[in-house]
C-alpha cells in the first residue's frame, strides 16, 4: 500500500560551539518527516498490516532523506532514530505499526548496518506539537556519546487525521562528551550492544 503524503520536511542541526568550545567538526543531526494520512483516523480497525507496510516505506524514504541531507555515504552515519506523532483521532497504536514491524529493516539498510535497535517515541497531539526523536548509536547501543535526541515540530501537522513520522540519522555524537564509556571508534556492531 502507498500511503498518501501530505508534505515532506527535512532539516539539519549543526552545532558549532558548546560551552564556549569550537566544535570541529560540527555534529550534525538531520531529520525527515513526513505528513501522512492516517487511513484508520476516527474508526477501529483490529487489523493495522497497512500502517506496517507504510512504515517499510517510510523508513527507505526518509532514512534517505537524511542521509542525502548529511551528504554522507551511508556508511557514516553514526546514530539513528524514528518517532511518530499521531493526530487526535488516531490511536497511538497506529504510531506503533508505523514504527516497529517493518520500519527497521528498511532503514538499516538506508545506514549500512544498524545491528542495534532503532530508538523510538510516540505520542498523540496536534498542529505545532513538538516530536522528540531519540537517538542511540546505530551499531552498539552502549555507546553513551550517541545517547540523545532531536525534535521536529511542523506548524500545521498533524491534523487530526494525520500522522507526522520521522526519522533522524546523526554523522557524530553529541558535542563534548565525557561520561566515559564506549567510543564509536570501539564498537564492533555484533551483538547491537558493543
Amino acid at each position: 500500500m502507498r500511503t498518501i503524503i501530505r508534505k515532506i520536511c527535512v532539516q539539519i542541526e549543526e552545532t558549532h560551539i558548546e560551552a564556549g568550545q569550537d566544535i570541529a567538526p560540527a555534529t550534525r543531526k538531520a531529520v525527515a518527516a513526513a505528513v501522512i494520512e492516517n487511513p484508520h483516523a476516527g474508526t477501529y480497525h483490529a487489523d493495522l498490516s497497512d500502517l506496517m507496510e507504510i512504515g517499510a516505506e517510510l523508513g527507505a524514504l526518509l532514512g534517505t532523506r537524511c542521509i542525502d541531507a548529511l551528504g554522507i555515504a551511508p556508511e557514516d552515519a553514526q546514530s539513528y532514530g524514528k518517532a511518530a506523532l499521531v493526530g487526535e483521532n488516531g490511536e497511538l497504536e497506529h504510531a506503533a505499526a508505523l514504527l516497529h514491524p517493518k520500519m527497521g529493516a528498511p532503514l538499516r539498510k538506508t545506514v549500512s548496518k544498524g545491528a542495534a535497535l532503532v530508538p523510538s517515541s510516540k505520542k498523540r497531539g496536534g498542529m505545532g506539537a513538538c516530536l522528540d526523536v531519540p537517538l542511540g548509536h546505530k551499531d552498539a547501543a552502549y555507546i553513551r556519546s550517541h545517547f540523545d535526541a532531536v525534535e521536529i515540530r511542523i506548524p500545521d501537522a498533524p491534523r487530526a487525521n494525520e500522522i507526522l513520522v520521522a526519522v533522524a540519522i546523526t554523522d557524530s555524537g553529541r558535542p563534548l562528551p565525557r561520561v566515559g564509556g564506549l567510543t564509536h571508534d570501539d564498537a564492533l556492531g555484533e551483538d547491537g550492544l558493543r
